[in-house]
C-alpha cells in the first residue's frame, strides 16, 4: 500500500514540476487573440451573464434554472465536453428535518484518445448558488459573475483545444505523458451558509463531492487512482466583479501559479488590453494591478491561505493544489442587497474572464494555435462608476 501511495505521490509531483517550469509562455499574438465576453456579459440581455443573475437558493427553481442555463450552454455550444450531475442531500439549520438537495455540475473536456484515470485535469472553480438572505440576494460577484466568466474561457479555448489534439494524432504524440492534461469545470453548490457559518452549515456540496471524488477509484492501471487526484491544480474564483480588486497570493505551495497569472496580467495591461485599465486623465488606481504579490516571497509578506473559508477547503485538505482568486478585503457589495447586475463593474468581469482564459489557454500549451487575427467579442459596456466605493475588510469565518 505504501508503493503504492509513493508512486501517485511521485505523478502528482512530476506533474507539479512539468507545470511550473516546462509550459510555453503565450506569444503577444496569442494574446490579442484571447476574445472578451462582449455583449454576452451584459447583465439584462448578455447570453453567458443575465440567466445568472437571479436569486439561486439550493432547491429553488432559481437553481434549477441556472443549473438548466449551464447544462444547455455546453450542450449547445460546446457538445465535445462531459456534463455529470453530483447530488447530495443534507439538512440545514432552518430546514427542519426537511433534506435540502444540492446539484455540482461536473463539466470536462480530455484528450479524445485518453480514458477516465490517464488524464490530469486543470479544474477551474466557482459557486453557483446565492445566500437565502437578505431576501432577493442575487450574489452578482457571488458567484454569478465568476460562472459566466468560466463558461467565457470554456468556450474560448475550446477550437484551440480541438487543434491541438488534432494535431498531437496525427504527429503521433497522443502518447506523452505530459500531455495527457484535460480541463474541468466544477460548478458547486451549498457554498453559502443558510443560517450562519460553521464547519456543518456552509460548503455542502463541496464537501460532498470532495468525498465522493476521494472515495471513488479509477481501474488499478491508471495513471490516477481517483479523480481527485487528477486535479492538477483547482483555481477557485469567488467574489469577483467588483471594481479594483486586490488578490493576495494566499498559498505558498502555488505562489509559482499565482505569479503565472499576475504576469499575463501585466502583459495585457501594458498591450492595453485591459477594459479597466486607467485612460489618460483618469484615476490612478484604475491601474492597481488585481494580482499584485508576485514577489511577495521576497519581500516577507503573510501568506493568508485558511484564514477566508470556501469551497476549497474539503479539497485543500485532501492534498490538492489550491489556487484561490478572491478580493481581500472583500467587496463592499459582500452579502448584501447591492451585490447585483447594476453594482458590477463590466470592464472589471470581462478582464477577469480575459485574464482567466489566458491563464487556461497557457496552462494548457496552447500557443499556436489560438486563431491570431480573428476578431474578439466586441467589449461589454463599462459601468460608470457610482462614486468612491471603499473596500472594507470581512471574512466570512
Amino acid at each position: 500500500m505504501a508503493t503504492i501511495r509513493f508512486f501517485f505521490q511521485a505523478v502528482h509531483l512530476l506533474l507539479l514540476a512539468y507545470f511550473t517550469i516546462a509550459y510555453t509562455t503565450l506569444s503577444d499574438d496569442a494574446l490579442k487573440a484571447i476574445p472578451g465576453p462582449g455583449d454576452d456579459f451584459n447583465i439584462k440581455t448578455g447570453k453567458l451573464l443575465a440567466p445568472i443573475l437571479q436569486p439561486r437558493v439550493p432547491g429553488t427553481p432559481g437553481s434549477i434554472a441556472v443549473q438548466n442555463h449551464f447544462i444547455d450552454f455546453f450542450k449547445t455550444n460546446l457538445p465535445k465536453w462531459n456534463i455529470e450531475l453530483q447530488n447530495s442531500t443534507s439538512k440545514t439549520p432552518v430546514s427542519g428535518d426537511k433534506e435540502v438537495p444540492f446539484v455540482n455540475l461536473i463539466i470536462n473536456r480530455d484528450p479524445p484518445w485518453t480514458t477516465p484515470g490517464f488524464s490530469g485535469r486543470l479544474n477551474l472553480v466557482a459557486h453557483y448558488d446565492s445566500k437565502l438572505t437578505p431576501h432577493g440576494f442575487i450574489g452578482a460577484t457571488d458567484s454569478a459573475a465568476p460562472c459566466a466568466m468560466l463558461m467565457h474561457a470554456a468556450r474560448s479555448v475550446d477550437a484551440a483545444l480541438t487543434a491541438k489534439w488534432e494535431k498531437m494524432h496525427a504527429d503521433g504524440m497522443d502518447l506523452e505523458f505530459e500531455d495527457q492534461q484535460g480541463i474541468q469545470i466544477l460548478f458547486l453548490d451549498g457554498e453559502e451558509a443558510f443560517k450562519s457559518w460553521t464547519d456543518t452549515d456552509s460548503i455542502y456540496g463541496a464537501r460532498s463531492l470532495a468525498a465522493e471524488m476521494e472515495s471513488t477509484a479509477y481501474a488499478a492501471h491508471s495513471t490516477f487512482h481517483n479523480a481527485l487526484s487528477s486535479i492538477s491544480l483547482f483555481v477557485l474564483l469567488d467574489l469577483l466583479g467588483a471594481k479594483n480588486p486586490t488578490v493576495p497570493s494566499y498559498f505558498k505551495t502555488t505562489h509559482w501559479a499565482y505569479r503565472k497569472m499576475a504576469k499575463l496580467e501585466r502583459r495585457l495591461r501594458s498591450m492595453s488590453l485591459f477594459e479597466s485599465a486607467g485612460k489618460k486623465g483618469g484615476s490612478k488606481r484604475d491601474d492597481k494591478p488585481f494580482l499584485p504579490e508576485s514577489d511577495k516571497e521576497n519581500t516577507g509578506g503573510r501568506w493568508l491561505g485558511g484564514m477566508i473559508g470556501d469551497d476549497h477547503e474539503p479539497f485543500m485538505e485532501r492534498g490538492v493544489d489550491i489556487l484561490h482568486i478572491i478580493p481581500s478585503p472583500f467587496p463592499r457589495v459582500w452579502h448584501n442587497r447591492e451585490d447585483d447586475g447594476e453594482h458590477l463593474d463590466l470592464a472589471t468581469v470581462a478582464d477577469w474572464a480575459k485574464l482567466v482564459t489566458a491563464f487556461v489557454a497557457e496552462w494548457m500549451e496552447l500557443e499556436g494555435f489560438m486563431k491570431t487575427g480573428e476578431a474578439a467579442a466586441k467589449p461589454g459596456r463599462k459601468v460608470e462608476p457610482r462614486g468612491d466605493q471603499q473596500d472594507t475588510g470581512k471574512s466570512e469565518l
